[in-house]
């Protein structure tokens, strides 16, 4: 029952998703097909209204979706073609034009699921330990009984009065409560995560987090979001961003989508644009009423002696002077309080960069963490294990493919959902939206976690230390040992209840 109740969230989840969908096929005639049917590949039509069916990239069309069913995110968000949409999102505002990329059970939703599911079902160091305990429990109380019985029937009891004492001690100390003291805890405290946005992999995740005392962070799509936007307004005029769009749209260069994605929520319309080619490692350029546009690097550009410092792009028409268009990572909102937020926990906090000093500088001081930068996969990896040979048990936070290596060698990992599918396998928790809480919210949790799972285990072993010499000594019925020993089973499960609010 506790963990169907752990469970509902996800329950509403598979409740919520789309049975099907609509398939356009080849010929132009549409098909409706179950959401089991579906396959990578095939164009999806989505109405204003109606759940994703499946993972997928917009093709055609624009809309406003509502993606708070995955993310917990109430705002609704633009999206445009090119861009990733998961299954049971809500299309708002118009039709859109979807190429599956993950169906059935390979989409996000289902993950999820996969991941409460082995949450709930784990078997911990403290799940092995009560579990060892029980195993051993069986012949310990027989023979205790059978003692009871021979020293009663000795002393001069007889037989009726040997017996009754008997029973009481085989009943009284039904190791039920030692039992339930761990997973009920876990799977309540797993639902509550769920619900704040945060899916446990296993129990035993719950536990590692709760013992580490450092936390290392990647930067970019860790402590930053992960998406490239304008630095400031883009120095274009209509005309030109119509252009530009034209161009974005048509490379797959994170600065090109970035600009797409930019142009589209300000609603600009891409012009038609002929003789379209692409400069590997340079740019894209274009016709467009005879004057050649372009977009790609300012050195390629003619912008080689502007010091041009993070991320940016060039834009010009036939021999002018390119315009330089800067772009940023945004640090997720909540990232300064959050660093603070865990220092104040005890954890010590640092950065591990792949990138220049010059990048993480800024990161690190608004944050106020130390940073160590220029980092490869396996200078990660060193680092955390110079920082664990030291006697410390480090959470590292990370999201990208070259994060893995250092995922799996923390004492316990988490990554945000954004994070590659690399980057969420290496993982033991993984964490939903744009904020950085999550990460403080699990380590809180899960210390909490601990401290019940402990509370409940020194109630169940307190418990018989007092109960079993009490019945030993006839000074318990049967009656009253029934009694008692139902009544330690709720007291422990009261007790796990307790972290139904263990993630606020």
């Amino acid at each position: 029952m506790m963990r169907d109740r752990a469970r509902n969230g996800v329950t509403a989840l598979m409740r919520e998703t789309a049975p099907g969908g609509t398939i356009l096929l080849p010929d132009g005639t549409t098909v409706w097909k179950r959401a089991a049917d579906l396959e990578p590949g095939m164009r999806l039509l989505v109405a204003a209204g109606e759940r994703f069916a499946a993972d997928g990239v917009v093709e055609d069309g624009r809309s406003m979706i509502d993606r708070s069913l995955v993310t917990g995110e109430t705002m609704p968000e633009p999206i445009a073609p090119g861009e990733p949409a998961i299954a049971g999102t809500l299309n708002l505002a118009n039709p859109l034009t979807l190429r599956i990329t993950a169906a059935g059970d390979r989409t996000s939703i289902a993950e999820i699921i996969r991941m409460m599911e082995a949450a709930g079902q784990s078997r911990s160091f403290y799940v092995r330990l009560a579990d060892r305990a029980a195993h051993f429990y069986a012949p310990v109380v027989h023979m205790l009984a059978l003692c009871s019985f021979a020293g009663w029937m000795l002393g001069g009891a007889g037989w009726h009065q040997s017996l009754l004492v008997a029973v009481a001690v085989l009943i009284i100390t039904c190791p039920c409560a030692l039992g339930l003291a761990v997973p009920v805890s876990q799977v309540v405290a797993a639902g509550a995560l769920m619900r704040r946005g945060i899916l446990i992999k296993d129990g035993s995740a719950l536990e590692r987090l709760a013992e580490a005392d450092e936390v290392c962070f990647d930067k970019t799509g860790t402590v930053t979001i992960g998406r490239l936007v304008p630095d400031g307004a883009l120095a274009l005029s209509a005309g030109e961003k119509s252009l530009a769009l034209a161009l974005a749209r048509a490379s797959l260069h994170p600065l090109s989508r970035a600009l797409a994605a930019a142009l589209d929520s300000e609603k600009v319309e891409p012009a038609m644009l002929a003789d379209l080619r692409e400069h590997p490692g340079l740019g894209i350029d274009g016709v467009a009423d005879g004057v050649r546009v372009a977009l790609g690097r300012p050195g390629w550009l003619g912008l080689d002696r502007v010091d041009v410092e993070g991320p940016a792009v060039a834009f010009r028409m036939g021999e002018g002077t390119a315009a330089l268009l800067r772009f940023s990572d945004r640090i997720r909102p909540d990232a300064a309080q959050v660093f603070q937020r865990l220092r104040q926990m005890g954890l010590e906090t640092i950065l591990l960069s792949g990138d220049r000093r010059e990048a993480v500088a800024p990161v690190a001081r608004s944050v106020g963490a130390t940073a160590l930068v220029e980092l490869s996969p396996i200078g990660k990896v060193e680092a955390i294990q110079r920082i664990q040979r030291g006697g410390h048990r480090v959470l590292m936070v990370g999201d990208g493919l070259n994060d893995g290596p250092a995922l799996a060698a923390g004492h316990v990992s988490m990554a945000p959902a954004s994070a590659t599918d690399v980057g969420q396998s290496a993982a033991d928790a993984v964490f939903l939206g744009d904020r950085l809480a999550p990460v403080a919210i699990a380590v809180a949790a899960a210390r909490r976690t601990r401290a019940v799972v402990r509370q409940n285990f020194a109630l169940a072993i307190g418990y018989n230390a007092l109960a079993v010499p009490l019945a030993i000594a006839g000074l318990v019925t049967p009656m009253l040992a029934a009694i008692a020993m139902s009544s330690s089973s709720l007291l422990v499960l009261a007790n796990s209840l307790r972290l139904r609010n263990c993630a606020r």
